[in-house]
């Protein structure tokens, strides 16, 4: 970090980081494999990584053949990477379950990549090895979504399953007539309707690529560059460090789809600032939980669900990237925010200017780290596909890096960085291969327009009633599903009766999409908030409390485009501006609000006018925003008034001293 570690103790630092490689291990699931299995695995990722960037720039086979190589190269390395159990499984190397099922997962999916035309040429008239095939496919995926990302989405999976087979056994607005096995297996397995449907087809096109793009920024040394310029930029104010927090968060969010591992790969650093300069533990592990959680829904680099928007809509990404911009900017603003009026009532000052990296260093060293993310931005404009924007991106990071002498990413670097993508690609495949599942029983039973139908009578076609009931479904499944596959669970049973209802369709993808994220800071689940909670060495459930404190913003923004889907850029751009400006006002005061202080710290009165103000702003309509800014004013003028009053309290009391 250059020379602010002159305001940090090296022993806070490297405590930071143990702590935070603590957290890391706790939320780790894989196993670390050295030696001649270590190799084995270092090669099947190597492979799978330039399979992929091969794919995107030439396309040399149909969906179902690439669906079923990506399946092959991600269940290869669930299988050796994450153990069967703690018990059955040591943790240094495979047993033999793991070695079977890897051979058979492998073998199936050579057979598909194969034999892919026959089947599918057969589609109706199964042969008795397909039937067989497919069950066993179905069986090692649920297992391989269990080892990698835990025991809620393979059971809602199986219950989906279930479903299928049931149907006439069910109350009356759930009834179907019910598959067979045959029928059942052979449509999830061995069709682009199930498992090798859009969610798997979208982990395999754009996630696996992003997700390698953020390995090789990081590994180009552009993790560190961001938080360089974040405190270059804000460490000298008000509460910098924690303001460095939130906007190094956003940045590394452009390159990190997961809220844990952005918190623990800035907060190992952050945390121990911001506790050093002055807030309390909880609170600066919440900050930094907050803000790491907002990153999924930055663009250009969001969540990997953002690419399914675009793919359940049939839009190009950036549109969705577009339509993202303004809320994501609202929920980070508001964080800002909080953080400096938190900052004021407590008075904390900033970092020293001298402790700080230079911004005019900071840019002339990591300039040539833009270039990559630039030219991300500049093809997705183009009308690039995604797959093939990232390509260039790719290439361009790698190329860049050798711009500076410093960065030069060597051959291991590379390499290195071509491994760590597509292991780190292997749990959304595994959620994205199980909500396969999911979305191909609700296809072939109907489900998804009996429930949207459902929704539509329980709230009587009042928007007003069935938001809420979205809201608290994704908060629910969020807690112990990851977002990809909360995303499509919600998107195929929910997200029909919202644009039934009059929701526009990307607002409606949008708001599940939000919410699913949402679930990280949410207690008493909140992952990303127990993740800096272990490195603040805070109170989990303080920490997580706070952390949604934090982000309330995400949780009302939703709402607004819901209403006002200016917010979203849709429609004239005068109203898109002024829809923007007076949300920006309304969230301002919101975070005066909710953190008790604007100038000075407020009276209830004060506080509760605040809050009013802030609902008035938010809501779209002119009326509402007259009203909301005379109650402003009214705030504005106690303030002022309580604050110059203060001030000779204050002299008389440093005189007597």
């Amino acid at each position: 970090m250059g020379e602010i570690l002159k305001g940090l103790e090296i022993s806070e630092e490297t405590e930071g980081k143990r702590k935070a490689q603590e957290v890391m291990e706790r939320f780790e699931k894989k196993r670390t494999l050295s030696g001649s299995l270590g190799l084995g695995v270092t090669i099947i990722a190597f492979g799978a990584s330039l399979y992929h960037l091969f794919y995107a720039y030439f396309h040399p086979f149909f969906a179902l053949d690439h669906r079923a190589i990506h399946w092959g190269f991600m269940s290869s390395l669930i299988f050796l990477l994450y153990p069967l159990s703690k018990r059955i499984s040591p943790r240094q190397r495979p047993s033999l379950f793991d070695v079977a099922f890897w051979v058979i997962s492998a073998g199936i999916c050579i057979w598909i990549f194969i034999y892919s035309h026959e089947i599918m040429n057969r589609a109706g008239k199964f042969l008795d090895v397909d039937v067989l095939t497919g069950t066993i496919l179905i069986l090692l995926i649920l297992e391989a979504a269990r080892r990698s990302t835990g025991w809620p989405v393979p059971l809602v999976a199986i219950v989906f399953l279930l479903y299928s087979f049931l149907g006439p056994y069910l109350p009356e607005f759930l009834i179907h007539k019910g598959y067979s096995i045959k029928r059942v297996t052979t449509y999830l397995a061995l069709s682009t309707d199930g498992v090798f449907g859009v969610p798997l087809g979208v982990s395999a096109n754009f996630i696996f690529l992003f997700i390698l793009y953020g390995a090789i920024l990081q590994r180009s040394g552009a993790g560190k560059f961001f938080t360089d310029l974040a405190f270059s930029i804000t460490g000298g104010t008000r509460g910098g460090p924690a303001k460095a927090a939130v906007i190094s968060s956003c940045f590394f969010g452009m390159i990190s789809g997961s809220s844990v591992a952005n918190t623990v790969t800035t907060g190992s650093f952050t945390i121990p600032l911001m506790k050093k300069t002055g807030y309390p533990p909880h609170f600066a592990g919440a900050v930094e939980a907050s803000a790491s959680t907002m990153g999924q829904i930055m663009p250009p680099v969001m969540g990997a669900a953002a690419f399914l928007i675009a793919e359940f809509l049939g839009i190009p990404y950036i549109k969705v990237c577009i339509a993202a911009a303004i809320p994501a900017a609202l929920s980070f603003f508001a964080i800002f925010m909080q953080v400096h009026f938190k900052a004021v009532m407590m008075g904390i000052k900033g970092i020293p200017r001298e402790d700080l990296p230079s911004l005019k260093e900071t840019l002339i060293n990591g300039w040539h780290h833009l270039i990559s993310i630039f030219l991300l931005v500049y093809f997705l404009l183009l009308n690039f596909s995604p797959e093939r924007a990232v390509f260039w991106a790719i290439l361009a990071t790698i190329a860049c890096s050798y711009i500076r002498k410093h960065t030069r990413m060597s051959l291991r670097n590379i390499f290195e960085a071509l491994k760590e993508g597509a292991i780190g690609s292997t749990e959304v495949a595994a959620a994205c291969a199980a909500a396969g599942i999911i979305i191909g029983s609700i296809t072939m039973t109907g489900l998804g327009l009996k429930f949207s139908s459902l929704i539509a009578d329980l709230s009587g076609g009042n928007l007003l009633l069935a938001l809420p009931f979205t809201m608290i479904a994704c908060l629910a499944l969020g807690m112990g599903v990851p977002t990809t596959a909360q995303y499509i669970i919600i998107a195929a049973l929910v997200a029909p009766a919202l644009i039934k209802l009059g929701v526009v369709a990307i607002a409606a993808h949008l708001f599940i999409f939000y919410f699913g994220t949402r679930a990280d800071i949410t207690p008493p689940v909140a992952l990303a908030a127990y993740a800096g909670a272990g490195i603040a060495g805070s109170n989990p459930m303080k920490t997580g409390v706070t952390a949604f404190q934090l982000g309330i913003a995400g949780y009302i923004v939703p709402f607004m485009f819901i209403y006002g889907p200016e917010i979203l850029a849709i429609g004239p751009v005068h109203k898109v501006i002024f829809a923007t400006l007076t949300a920006t006002f309304g969230v301002y005061c919101l975070a005066a609000g909710v953190q008790n202080c604007l100038f000075i710290q407020t009276k209830y009165y004060e506080r509760l006018l605040l809050l009013i103000t802030s609902f008035l702003l938010i809501k779209p309509g002119l009326m509402t925003d007259l009203a909301g800014i005379l109650l402003f004013g009214i705030v504005y003028l106690s303030q002022k008034f309580r604050q110059k009053n203060l001030k000779p309290k204050l002299l008389q009391n440093r005189r007597g001293k």
